[in-house]
């Protein structure tokens, strides 16, 4: 019998875990995280994986959509990320019910920073709507989609989901992959990708001068000026991953894919939870607003946060037999690095415990 065969594993998505290029050593070099340096360097199996530069979606996005059933191989994104459908069955039953036929959007409300050259799409996050403002503006723009035939439905603040059926052959960015970065290089592309841009210019005029923009623009916050477009995606069933998601910085369509008992889990949780054969994947978004950003004294505080949270656990109970691999996908913007490790791989005392395996993926 193989000696893997019913072992437990957790595996760790960790978007933006990779350091930028001209940073990494600086910053790896900052960390005093002995337990990631543990699972990285005394590893069974390391591969990194490049990804395209041009893709529309991020590569933890695309290496999700693939683990979920919902996209091919994650290194080759040609669909992009199409969780639209996937994310709606866990927005509650009557979201759920309308995910069984169509072609469904993520529709997000945005705000667009318009400068003489260019515009850029703000980091979503920021945004911080409130129930009350999300559904004054949802209520504004629906008889809009409606009157093209484009049903509306709302979900969160930061959450709503439009069905068009016509438009299942736009070429669509997510907005973490579109934030900081010139707009005109990620809109939607493709035959009806004009009748989307007339709609949304029609819902940027109807919002300009509302109340809700009036209020936040008193009390220094950004506008919502525009919405985003994404994830479009036809009825799907995603794969029976146990998938929990957790972190601040986890977006509500990505939350929206975990069960509601396996939202914002805590280590302690997979560990209790774990038995022989079963597996879990957790999404740990903690680092992307800081990573977006550039904020590289706060990405440093939150990986120190995982090592005590997360990867200190996960080696104590990977040492003493309470599961039987632990695997990291660690990402940024050009690609990703999976990294498992075995109790019998902690044993590789020769090797020196330290995150240098890391600086391999940095190249672009």
């Amino acid at each position: 019998m193989p000696y893997n065969l019913g072992m437990t594993e957790i595996t760790l998505v960790l978007p933006y875990a990779l350091p930028p290029q001209e940073m990494a050593r600086d910053l790896l070099r900052a960390l005093q995280t002995p337990a990631l340096a543990a699972l990285i360097a005394r590893h069974s199996d390391a591969n990194t994986t490049v990804f395209d530069n041009n893709s529309r979606v991020l590569p933890h996005e695309a290496w999700l959509s693939h683990a979920l059933g919902l996209a091919p191989a994650p290194e080759r994104p040609d669909t992009g990320a199409p969780v639209a459908t996937a994310a709606m069955r866990g927005c509650g039953p009557e979201l759920a019910a309308a995910a069984a036929s169509g072609h469904w959007f993520i529709v997000q409300p945005a705000n667009i920073q318009i400068s003489r050259t260019h515009s850029l799409l703000s980091d979503p996050r920021a945004l911080q709507l409130t129930e009350d403002e999300s559904r004054g503006l949802y209520d504004l723009a629906r008889p809009y989609f409606e009157e093209l035939g484009k049903p509306l439905l709302y979900a969160t603040p930061g959450l709503w989901f439009a069905r068009a059926d016509d438009w299942s052959g736009l070429r669509t960015a997510s907005p973490d992959a579109a934030t900081t970065q010139y707009i005109s290089d990620w809109v939607p592309e493709g035959e009806r990708a004009r009748d989307y841009r007339k709609l949304q210019n029609e819902i940027q005029m109807l919002w300009h001068e509302h109340p809700v923009n009036e209020a936040r623009h008193e009390r220094g916050l950004q506008q919502v000026n525009s919405f985003w477009l994404w994830g479009g995606s036809a009825p799907v069933t995603p794969a029976a991953l146990p998938l929990w998601v957790a972190g601040a910085g986890a977006p509500s369509w990505m939350q929206a894919l975990a069960a509601p008992g396996r939202r914002e889990p805590e280590a302690a949780r997979l560990i209790a939870d774990a038995r022989d054969g079963a597996a879990a994947t957790a999404v740990l978004a903690e680092l992307i607003p800081s990573a977006q950003t550039g904020d590289w004294a706060d990405w440093l505080a939150r990986v120190q946060r995982l090592e005590q949270e997360w990867f200190a656990p996960l080696l104590a109970a990977l040492k003493d037999g309470r599961i039987g691999r632990v695997t990291l996908v660690l990402s940024h913007r050009h690609g990703w690095m999976t990294v498992s490790s075995t109790k019998l791989a902690q044993r590789k005392f020769w090797r020196q415990q330290n995150l240098n395996t890391l600086l391999s993926t940095v190249r672009t």
